[in-house]
Formats: structure tokens, C-alpha cells, sequence
């Protein structure tokens, strides 16, 4: 029978192939052999989900055991602030590396790497215990990503304007590609997950990297004046969505070609993108004018807007592993914002220390994690 289910996955997915010289809108990068439980958790889907691993309950087994934790990078205190979800309330607080940025779960969800971008160091964090290990050298750690296979951690260099190739583990320097642009430090990779789209905050490009091959295939300008910063590729592989903080909505960017297919404006500020558990729709973070909207994949439409009572700078943040709540760092105000994905509401509202950033929810669904705040797949 199992031999029967994946024939059929397999033939449903040389169908839907492109022909055309660009990436295949099929997923083929499978989970390394100490991951393989992780298959036995896969939905039986009719049509390409980039995101079906990552309903609610898909939890790994390796992390299922983990206790649920918001951990809150403070950009301008060198801290981590530990919360627990269930009370809303700190349970612990160290201190970090030098203008800490994000705190990135593993390739293989076992480590979560607090990103220290002035300290040039990454500081891993035990998911189990919640508690900081021995900080690792690594130049300039802005963000950091994994390629889908797992074979290497992607450091993204912002002020060296560099992508550095890294391994996974140890995060011992393998090699660097200089890029041609200035500020890289977002981005999401094609369904087949041979392309990293990255965007670059401060030349107003985008870049569409062939990982492998350690070699940019295109440029994609925005405009100077723009700000592209998160970038999420839809569920059906077709195409990226870019936030531009500058322009005040996303950018739509066609995954097999890379032209430019639109803008979508959304407001003030946008910033980070987070998927629905549903894989129906993309919350954007607002930071300049304290709202959050709601983007439909089906029709790339707008459909709510969700704005934060008395104003607010909702930054980074990720989706509770159930799918009810979506959790963004106040990134100017001191703040943790917990908001309903039912009503749109403001569930809670958490003091924090100054300047957060990148929070991770953690541990959350999914057979592997391609970095950032957690982009699992």
C-alpha cells in the first residue's frame, strides 16, 4: 500500500512539471535519512502545497517533545527573553551576543541560533531546555537560512554584502559569493528548491541565486528608493511575494521567470510575511502604521486589515503552532504583540526588553527548516 501511495505522488508530480528551462514547480528535496519519520507525517495532497507540512499537529517527532516558547532577540539590550504562551508571561532572560536580530530554528529543527549581528557570533539555543550554549565565530550574522537539502547553513552577511556558505552544524566557513547588490538579508527558495530569492534592503533589488552553482542568475530591480525586505513563496509554487518597507506593500515576482508580476499595496512599513496554517492566506506586518493585512493566495487580494489599538511597529514573528494565534515583536515599542488569526484582535500585549526583533515560536510544524523566524517545509 505504501509503495502503491507513493507511486501515485510521484507520477501526480511528473505531470504537473513545467517544461520550460526554469525550476520545476515540484518539491525534490528529500528529508536527509535521520529525518525520514518525518514521512510518515505527509498528507496526501491533489495539488502542490509547499506548505502542506506544516498544518496544525504535523509536529515532528523529534521536537514534539519540546516545550512551547516565544524566544524575543532584544536588538539593543544583547538579550534573549524566554516566554512561556501558555501565560504570556517571561520565564527567562540572558544575555546574548552584540545587536542580537533573529533566533533561527535548524535545518534539522534540533538547534535554534540566535543571530548576534554586531558580536559576529551565532549563540545556539537548546529547544529542549530553553537555555544558551557557546557562542560560534561567524562574520556578520544578519539572518541566517539553510539550502533544502540541508547541506549547507547560508550566514546572510548584510553589511559585507555577502552570502556565506556554511556547515550546517559546526558553522565552519566552506565559501562565500560577494553579490552585486547592498543590505541582503531576507528571502525564500522555489518549490523544487533549486532558486534563493533574496532581497537586498539597501539597493532596492532582489536576487535570484542558484545556490549550487554559488552563482546569481538574475537582478531584479524594485527601485533604489524601495525597501524589499521578507520574502514567502506561495503554496502553489508559482509565485514570490517581497515586502518593501519603503514602498508599503509586497512585490509579486513570478517564481519560474523572475519578472516582476505586480505590486500589492498593504500599508505603511510592511515587513514580515507569515503563512496561515490553512496555507489560504499571508499576514503582512505593517511596522509603520501598527497594522497587520491579510493577503488571499487565491485571488491576491487583500481581504482584511487588522490594526493594533493605540498604534504599534508589529516587526517579525511567526504563527503559533496550532494556527490561532500570530505573534510579532513591537520593534520600536518594547513590546510583544499576540494577535488573534480568527478575529484580527489583540490577544495580549507582552512587555519585553528594548529593540525586538526576530522572534521564533518554537517548536512548530514541519519536516525541516529553511531559516529565518522559522520557514518550515
Amino acid at each position: 500500500m505504501r509503495l502503491l501511495v507513493v507511486m501515485v505522488i510521484v507520477l501526480a508530480g511528473v505531470a504537473s512539471c513545467s517544461t520550460t528551462s526554469g525550476p520545476s514547480a515540484v518539491p525534490a528535496i528529500p528529508a536527509k535519512p535521520h529525518l525520514t519519520a518525518h514521512d510518515s507525517l505527509a498528507p496526501s495532497a491533489a495539488a502542490l502545497d509547499v506548505y502542506a507540512h506544516d498544518r496544525p499537529g504535523l509536529l515532528s517527532p523529534g521536537v514534539a517533545h519540546f516545550p512551547a516558547r516565544v524566544y524575543v532577540p532584544n536588538s539593543q539590550e544583547n538579550t534573549v527573553d524566554v516566554i512561556d504562551p501558555a501565560t504570556y508571561k517571561i520565564i527567562k532572560t540572558y544575555r546574548v551576543g552584540r545587536r542580537p536580530q533573529h533566533v533561527v530554528p535548524s535545518w534539522d529543527l534540533e538547534t535554534l541560533w540566535v543571530n548576534n549581528n554586531d558580536g559576529n557570533t551565532l549563540t545556539p539555543i537548546d529547544p529542549a531546555t530553553a537555555e544558551p550554549g557557546k557562542p560560534v565565530h561567524v562574520e556578520d550574522p544578519y539572518n541566517l537560512y539553510f539550502s533544502p537539502d540541508g547541506s549547507y547553513a547560508l550566514v546572510m552577511a548584510e553589511r559585507l554584502n555577502r552570502l556565506d556558505f556554511r556547515d550546517p552544524h559546526t558553522m565552519r566557513l566552506d565559501h562565500s559569493l560577494e553579490l552585486p547588490c547592498k543590505g541582503v538579508n531576507h528571502g525564500d527558495f522555489t518549490a523544487d528548491g533549486s532558486v534563493f530569492l533574496v532581497s537586498c534592503e539597501f539597493s532596492g533589488q532582489l536576487l535570484a541565486i542558484d545556490w549550487r552553482a554559488a552563482k546569481v542568475v538574475k537582478i531584479i530591480d524594485v527601485g533604489a528608493a524601495n525597501m524589499p525586505q521578507d520574502v514567502k513563496l506561495s503554496p502553489d509554487g508559482t509565485l514570490f511575494y517581497c515586502a518593501d518597507m519603503a514602498a508599503g506593500g509586497l512585490w509579486l515576482v513570478d517564481a519560474r521567470t523572475f519578472a516582476k508580476a505586480g505590486f500589492l499595496r498593504t500599508g505603511k512599513g510592511a515587513h514580515g510575511l507569515y503563512v496561515s496554517r490553512d496555507s489560504r492566506v499571508l499576514y503582512v506586518s505593517n511596522r509603520g502604521e501598527g497594522s497587520v493585512s491579510v493577503v488571499s493566495f487565491a485571488t491576491r487580494k487583500k481581504i482584511a486589515k487588522w490594526r493594533l489599538p493605540g498604534g504599534g511597529s508589529p516587526d517579525m514573528g511567526g504563527v503559533s503552532a496550532d494556527g490561532r494565534q500570530l505573534w510579532l515583536s513591537g520593534r520600536y515599542h518594547r513590546a510583544v504583540y499576540v494577535i488573534s488569526t480568527s478575529t484580527g484582535k489583540l490577544i495580549r500585549k507582552v512587555k519585553v526588553g528594548a529593540g525586538p526583533h526576530g522572534l521564533c515560536v518554537y517548536p512548530q510544524p514541519g519536516r525541516y527548516s529553511l531559516g529565518h523566524t522559522g520557514v518550515f517545509r
